[in-house]
């Protein structure tokens, strides 16, 4: 188990607990109240970290390395019944995004996403969830075989902006992601968004449009890093907590704005703490909101859709 920062008393306590524990079971000494003690003061000393967490810390918690992936909510969602789909029809397959057909129960949903690695060469292999325009473009072929066949859409949201590299500006990222952006807008089957880990900038954006937009609890949504704002801001990455403060990045600032519509709560200690949980909770909502939005004809999906996005930003005076 990996420990952030701000995790550290928690580590000492387990640490504590583990040991008074193998005192017990090597010896005859009594130490059930001392475990007991132990116990009721870590689970006191979570719900105190986790229960105040500042912007910087979800950002930690939203890339924590043993935070579940996209690969690994479909395969807990799906199952066995989860066929990928490769390609882009036009330069090649991109590892940073996945997409394909699965199940949750009896419902068919195409699913698309973006996905990051567990080790150095896994990461690489996936691009560290960095999608070139070849990903955008499979991602849409997904969408549109979707819509064709009509089949919901779940889109899951896990990576630090759309490949930045020349070879990738050669190819087009900015017009493919753009075209994404406009497609999802009028797409005739329903589109929930789920924002599982960082959503960063464009690269977010461009399987970001839905009639539903769920953000995990310790997630973040923005146009930019919080260490390139600080950069940018401060020539410096040194003030990347402030910047995290000021863009209103975390989930309960965005569903403040009405930039998102709900909040997934996740276990005591962030998703990776109770796979299993986050995974039915998940499971859950997609589903719930799936019987809403199937009781909505193409028509109507389409125009609210594009009033939900055309009210961002507007306030009254």
């Amino acid at each position: 188990m990996e420990y952030l920062e701000f995790e550290l008393p928690i580590k000492e306590l387990e640490e504590q607990l583990e040991k008074c524990q193998i005192i017990g079971q090597e010896s005859d000494v009594d130490v059930t109240e001392t475990c007991k003690k132990l116990e009721k003061k870590l689970a006191d000393t979570k719900k105190e970290i986790y229960k105040n967490l500042t912007p910087w810390q979800r950002v930690q918690l939203s890339r924590h390395p043993n935070r579940p992936y996209t690969m690994d909510y479909i395969k807990a969602l799906c199952g066995d019944s989860f066929l990928e789909l490769h390609g882009d029809r036009n330069v090649k397959d991109d590892k940073a995004m996945v997409g394909g057909l699965g199940k949750i129960g009896d419902q068919s949903y195409m699913f698309i996403g973006q996905q990051k690695g567990y080790n150095t060469k896994t990461r690489q292999y996936r691009n560290f969830g960095m999608s070139n325009p070849e990903g955008y473009r499979k991602a849409l072929r997904l969408m549109k075989s979707a819509e064709k066949f009509n089949i919901p859409i779940v889109t899951l949201i896990d990576t630090p902006g759309a490949y930045p590299g020349l070879e990738a500006e050669e190819r087009g990222q900015g017009e493919a992601i753009a075209r994404n952006i406009l497609e999802m807008t009028r797409l005739k089957v329903p589109i929930i968004v789920l924002i599982i880990g960082e959503g960063a900038s464009g690269g977010a954006l461009g399987i970001g449009v839905g009639d539903k937009v769920l953000m995990l609890e310790n997630t973040w949504y923005s146009v930019i890093s919080p260490e390139s704002c600080s950069s940018i801001l401060w020539r410096s990455w040194e003030y990347k907590e402030q910047a995290a403060d000021a863009l209103k990045l975390t989930a309960k600032d965005m569903k403040k704005q009405k930039l998102v519509d709900d909040i997934i709560k996740e276990p005591l200690g962030g998703a990776h703490a109770n796979r299993e949980e986050t995974f039915k909770t998940v499971s859950k909502a997609i589903s719930t909101n799936y019987e809403e939005l199937k009781k909505l004809s193409p028509e109507e999906l389409v125009e609210k859709r594009m009033e939900k996005y055309l009210s961002m930003g507007v306030y009254k005076s």
